[in-house]
């Protein structure tokens, strides 16, 4: 059961990874909070259940339609509210204000359009792709199932979530450190004072970055159906306070850090749903209240600051 945990929560870890990568990105390069990161996640959810339900869209094929949708939604809302944020006198309190509302807003109006029931996607959806992936490389057909891996039997949906979460973190990986944009963005997040003093564009990187958060959250969304439950309007909540706890454990502002805080978290869920299950959903108040008594600053915030 012990080995079981860990490679579960490993699985886990990498899932929950991207559901904090964009809400740390978000605030590391603007310095906001975005109570309704979450809803994001829901709005993804219930955009590749309907893709799947109306026209028969496989979730995996759903990933990048829910990218570019929620990136194009991040863009004119940046341009609306977070300008005048920035202005604010203290705009990360502001935000939680702002984004708090934004949320409530979100959920109301999904629940008049949609009602509150709740909604999933058979599993074996992502068990089909993968086997289909595996069936180009094989060069013969894959029967569809569960995977091994080490002796343990996982769900062929836990195991395609988790790649799926580990390709999207490198993809921003390459974004951040690879690409001119990534090191723009990166200059912002170190100072964003000093990056308007070099003749940086700050609200059109802000704004790639704010869309590109939005469009990682509602790819997290595509796989919550497989590796949280059932859906709801009511979701998004609980997904953001799961969101914090991830980037509060791996490092506020630092992106990456995310990974560490969301495998830590993961491995820790897992462990606790195996041998204390019945205290499994206070996990992330504890881990967050643990985190910020001993360190504050997240488990890499030294390495960040001498970045």
């Amino acid at each position: 059961m012990f080995t079981y945990s860990l490679l579960a929560g490993l699985l886990f870890g990498l899932y929950f990874s991207l559901i904090g990568l964009g809400l740390n990105l978000i605030f590391g390069v603007m310095r906001i909070v975005n109570l309704a990161h979450g809803d994001f996640v829901m709005l993804g959810a219930f955009l590749a259940f309907w893709l799947f339900t109306l026209f028969t869209i496989n979730p995996v094929a759903a990933v990048p339609v829910a990218f570019v949708v929620l990136v194009m939604v991040g863009l004119p809302l940046y341009y609306l509210l977070v300008p005048r944020l920035l202005r604010a006198r203290d705009p990360e309190m502001l935000s939680f204000i702002l984004f708090f509302g934004l949320s409530q807003v979100i959920q109301a109006v999904t629940t008049i359009a949609f009602g509150t029931s709740e909604r999933s996607i058979p599993g074996d959806q992502l068990g089909r792709a993968l086997a289909t992936v595996l069936s180009v490389f094989a060069g013969h057909k894959v029967a569809t199932g569960p995977v091994h891996i080490l002796g343990q039997t996982f769900p062929a949906s836990w195991v395609v979530s988790g790649i799926a979460s580990g390709g999207a973190v490198l993809l921003i990986y390459i974004y951040l450190y690879q690409t001119r944009l990534g090191y723009l963005t990166r200059a912002v997040m170190d100072n964003r004072d000093e990056a308007i003093a070099t003749g940086i564009d700050v609200h059109r990187v802000s704004a790639l970055a704010f869309g590109i958060g939005l469009g990682l959250a509602a790819v997290a969304g595509v796989f919550a159906p497989f590796m949280l439950g059932s859906i709801t309007p009511a979701m998004g909540a609980e997904i953001t306070v799961t969101a914090f706890a991830v980037i509060v454990i791996g490092s506020l502002g630092n992106p990456l850090g995310t990974v560490l805080g969301g495998i830590v978290y993961g491995i820790s869920y897992m462990l606790m749903q195996s041998y204390f299950s019945t205290w499994a959903n206070l996990l992330p108040y504890v881990l967050l209240i643990a985190i910020l008594l001993v360190r504050p600053r997240g488990l890499l915030g030294r390495q960040v600051r001498r970045a």
